[in-house]
Order: C-alpha cells, then sequence, then structure tokens
C-alpha cells in the first residue's frame, strides 16, 4: 500500500512539474510576445484613424459612406490632406456630394486633393490655378507625340513657318514646360492607353496666350514630351532648313574683268573709239 502510495505521489509530483514548466513556457512565449508588440508600437509611434475608401472609384464618381471606412496608421507618416472626422468628410446633411479628381484604388487614404469640396464643379475651371488661362492646341498624329500626351504631362511647343528674314521655314521653341489639362473633351488622368487627339489643352499665362494663338495662326504647333521630374530649363531652340542641311552662304566671288582702253577720236561727224594699250 505504501509502495502504491508512493508512485502515485511520484507520479502527481512528475505531473505537476510537466505542468509548471508548461506554464512557464507559455508565459514566456506571452512576455516576448507583449515585449514584440510594445517595440512595434514604440517604433510606430502612436496611430491616428483616418477614412480609407473600400472599393476603386473612377474620376467622377461621387462619394458615399457606404464606400469608406476607417484605418489606423502612423501619425508621423500621416499624409497632408487625410480625413480624421466623418464631419469634415461629409458635412452637414451632405447634400451636395463630393467627387473624385483622381482614381482612387481600393484601400486608398481618401485626401483633399483627390476629391472636390462638396457640391463643387468638377470641370476644367475648377482646376485652373488664379491668373492662368486654359488654351486648346491643334494637334494630330505627328504634334500630338503619336496620343502619348495625357493630362497632367508637360510639353514644350514648338513653332514651324515662315518669317520675313528666313530663306526657309524655321522650327522655334515658343513655351517650355507647361501642362496639359485635357486632350479632347477628355480631362481623365488616370486614361492609360494612348489617344490620338485632334485638340490638346495647356495651362499657361494670358501672355503665353497671345503667343500661342499667334503662333497657330501663323504656321504650325508641335508638342514634345518633357520627362517626369525634369526640371532642365531650355531656351533658345530654333532650326531653319540652312542649318538643318549644313548650307552655309558663301561670300561673291569677284570677277575681275578686263581692262580695255580707247581714245575717241572724230572723223567728219562721226566719234570713233579706237581700242590702245593700256597704260598707268
Amino acid at each position: 500500500m505504501r509502495l502504491v502510495f508512493g508512485l502515485v505521489l511520484i507520479v502527481g509530483l512528475a505531473l505537476a512539474g510537466t505542468a509548471v514548466w508548461m506554464v512557464q513556457g507559455y508565459v514566456s512565449t506571452a512576455q516576448q510576445q507583449i515585449a514584440r508588440e510594445r517595440a512595434a508600437r514604440l517604433q510606430l509611434g502612436e496611430l491616428v484613424e483616418v477614412y480609407m475608401v473600400t472599393k476603386p472609384l473612377a474620376y467622377g464618381d461621387a462619394i458615399q459612406k457606404a464606400d469608406v471606412e476607417k484605418v489606423l496608421i502612423p501619425t508621423k507618416a500621416l499624409p497632408e490632406g487625410t480625413f480624421t472626422d466623418e464631419a469634415a468628410l461629409f458635412p452637414g446633411d451632405y447634400a451636395q456630394p463630393r467627387y473624385v479628381l483622381r482614381q482612387l484604388e481600393k484601400s486608398e487614404l481618401i485626401l483633399a486633393a483627390k476629391i472636390t469640396e462638396p457640391g463643387e464643379d468638377i470641370g476644367l475651371t475648377s482646376r485652373l490655378p488664379a491668373g492662368m488661362r486654359a488654351f486648346a492646341i491643334r494637334v494630330d498624329v505627328a504634334s500630338g507625340v503619336s496620343g502619348f500626351v495625357r493630362p497632367g504631362d508637360f510639353v514644350d511647343v514648338y513653332w514651324t513657318g515662315n518669317t520675313p528674314n528666313s530663306a526657309g521655314e524655321i522650327t522655334q521653341m515658343i513655351e517650355s514646360t507647361v501642362r496639359v489639362v485635357a486632350t479632347d473633351q477628355v480631362d481623365q488622368t488616370e486614361r492609360k492607353d494612348a489617344m490620338v487627339a485632334r485638340t490638346v489643352t495647356v495651362v499657361v499665362s494670358p501672355q503665353q496666350v497671345a503667343r500661342l494663338a499667334q503662333a497657330q495662326a501663323t504656321g504650325r504647333l508641335a508638342l514634345s514630351l518633357v520627362g517626369a521630374g525634369d526640371t532642365t530649363e531650355v531656351a533658345g531652340v530654333e532650326v531653319d532648313s540652312r542649318a538643318l542641311l549644313g548650307i552655309t552662304e558663301q561670300a561673291p566671288v569677284e570677277i575681275e574683268r578686263e581692262r580695255v582702253c580707247t581714245i575717241r577720236t572724230r572723223r567728219g561727224s562721226e566719234v570713233v573709239e579706237i581700242p590702245i594699250a593700256c597704260t598707268n
């Protein structure tokens, strides 16, 4: 009997020891997870709830309350123009909705720059900076860079024509790095495919409008795409037919004529010139 009791006691102590060991392992693992979580929290910093869209929204779509939800992001990574308050995103009774200005993908944060004010017109006039004007340039496949010019791109504008002092046509860059806001009647910046437009609308100053209108009336305009982020200043670009073909003007050659000396003599009523040797 004592032997059985001793065996039971030994087994009980073994089981208790195993349980304690397992609990210690669990507690240690939990503590490590908590420590990692705290370290990650410290690294991320303070978190804030902001609104994002739950589905893709195209240009011109109205933003509805069912299309958004809140997500936590670090305050130090918070982009400018985010919305943290529903009253700011959907003010009042939201009778005049906000519209999408730039396509929003699923789970993308809603930024003020990508949507309109409540009830604001999404037409071209609402996106013209103060003092600037929209001007349409007639283009074709060649002059419009094969249709690869899209709203949001920057282009250089070249004029080709004749001037009173030019020997043939000349091509000159008349405007540099002007922003395109529409192709034909399409001002949607998210269009991915090439579209051969008949007009390209750019944002320019009133003085530039006058220059472009005069240039378009007196010659042909062509566009050249500017690379993304290119800030190189380009000026004084001009090529004429002679420079293109490498033709240089030659000084006129003077032809020396043979000197002829004569004397005049009268024979009766006639005056006759008689050749003689020339002397210095």
